[in-house]
């Protein structure tokens, strides 16, 4: 009688420090469900607001980090015992190439991109440069930074104005899921969405109003990467704003986006492009305009998407063929494929 293969461990990150604590819960409990117990074991660790790691009460410890000794020590075990971690985490402090370096450092693997790659996706500004570079066109924006520009200041508004016209958006340049951006209609919207904006990030980005249809990619793969159906986002609010993205009935998603094929095989071309260009890995969910002229725009990559059964990427691939339980186990075994490839390297 030949004997069971062993359990992939998994240790499955949830909640984390940033404004998203609470979308991240609900992936993460979403994918630990679905998880085949006979094929994985799972430790769920839960990051508090404050920053606290914790274990279930079933295996009764604290993660707290800063020390070595207190992050890898857990219950008399190891985190570092794991086969793989699956950072299902929004924002900083999770999705922005720190809990990455965090995994490096204890040299366990991953699911999603490495530190640049997570990094590059996180800051809006940084990732709009290398997309340029890459012939990837992005949305016309202005960098503002806390210490510099005042959200009050008539000259910044004169030059807002000139450069992008109002209505414009506003965004913290390091956050997700619509959290602190507004739509500016004329300066006192600026300013305010300004400082709303600088409440969340130091550096915030000022961005020419895109029209068209939103529509999304999904992306998979390391070396050799897929993409996924096309779909088309269509809000009932005036944008696709956090009330939009997470409020049931508040928004629909048409799969597949209702464009010429054309479109969508340029979609799916430049989500490949920019993937490769930002150096990312295992999954993406890449975010565009199609403006009515044919134009097409990047508007936002997403290192970790929301990760619910039913949220957008998820969705995106379950049209493509690939369900939601294969999707988990494609993005483990990528991961165990990088971590084992990247071992081989000399430092």
């Amino acid at each position: 009688m030949t004997a069971a293969a062993p359990r992939i461990r998994v240790a499955v990150l949830a909640g984390g420090r940033s404004s998203e604590h609470a979308i991240s819960i609900a992936s993460a409990a979403s994918v630990v469900a679905a998880l085949d117990p006979a094929q994985y074991e799972v430790l769920e660790i839960t990051i508090g607001r404050e920053g606290r790691w914790e274990l279930p009460a079933a295996r009764p410890a604290a993660l707290l980090p800063g020390t070595a000794q207190s992050i890898v020590a857990a219950d008399g075990g190891s985190i570092a015992g794991v086969d793989v971690v699956l950072p299902i985490l929004h924002g900083p402090f999770g999705e922005d190439g720190t809990v990455q370096g965090l995994c490096e450092m204890l040299g366990v693997a991953y699911v999603g991109a490495g530190v640049l790659g997570s990094a590059l996706g996180m800051d809006k500004a940084v990732c709009k440069a290398v997309l340029r570079d890459a012939g990837i066109r992005t949305a016309e924006s202005l960098t503002l930074l806390a210490h510099r520009d005042d959200p009050d200041d008539d000259a910044l508004h004169d030059r807002v104005e000139a450069a992008l016209a109002l209505p414009c958006f506003v965004k913290p340049a390091r956050l997700g899921s619509s959290v602190g951006i507004s739509k500016a209609h004329d300066r006192a919207e600026l300013a305010a969405a300004i400082a709303l904006a600088f409440a969340h990030d130091d550096k915030v980005l000022v961005e020419r109003l895109l029209t068209g249809r939103e529509v999304e990619c999904g992306v998979l793969g390391n070396e050799a990467p897929i993409a996924s159906a096309v779909g088309e986002i269509c809000p009932r609010n005036e944008w696709y704003d956090f009330e939009a993205k997470y409020v049931e009935g508040a928004s629909d998603i048409i799969i597949p986006a209702r464009i010429a094929s054309a479109d969508m095989a340029r979609i799916q071309e430049a989500s490949l492009a920019a993937f490769a260009a930002c150096d990312l890995a295992g999954m993406a969910r890449i975010d565009f305009f199609l403006e009515p002229d044919g134009g097409l725009v990047l508007n936002e990559i997403n290192t970790i998407p929301g990760f619910t059964s039913t949220s957008v990427y998820a969705s995106l691939f379950a049209a493509s063929g690939l369900r939601y339980a294969d999707l988990l186990q494609r993005l483990i075994e990528l991961a165990l494929d990088r971590h084992a490839r990247r071992s081989r390297l000399r430092y």
